[in-house]
């Protein structure tokens, strides 16, 4: 297989990294909150979970509004000793979500709420909104 036909993700897979994205949106006055409190819980779920080097994370502004903007969250992370990458990766994004969620982001911007999100779908929105969706 030469290069060109493999995912960069599995190329990076070779080095021990792991990085992937999602989104999510926010009002403006809480953008550069939501990002700083992010990055913070990302930094401290890495350390809690046995990845040795600082995570790498970063941030994009995809679209913009009158209230608010989307934004992309990219995290990866040196793997190299933690015993399920995928597995730690999953719990450490889990996280970054609860937090977007206390910063006073939603759930998913335009992807979606899926079978990774729906675990958040109570607290983005409420009984009430869950009750509604089962039933339609």
């Amino acid at each position: 297989m030469c290069i060109r036909d493999r995912y960069l993700r599995d190329f990076a897979f070779d080095y021990s990294y792991i990085a992937e994205s999602f989104e999510t949106s926010a009002s403006w006055t809480d953008v550069t909150t939501l990002c700083r409190n992010v990055q913070n819980r990302i930094n401290e779920e890495c350390r809690k979970r046995g990845v040795k080097k600082t995570p790498w994370v970063s941030y994009r502004v995809t679209q913009v509004y009158d209230t608010g903007a989307a934004i992309y969250i990219y995290f990866g992370f040196h793997y190299q000793g933690v015993p399920d990458a995928v597995q730690t990766y999953s719990e450490i994004e889990d996280a970054a979500r609860e937090e977007i969620l206390k910063s006073g982001g939603c759930i998913s911007h335009h992807h979606g709420v899926g079978k990774l999100r729906k675990k958040f779908m109570k607290d983005s929105v409420g009984d009430t909104g869950v009750r509604i969706l089962e039933g339609v």
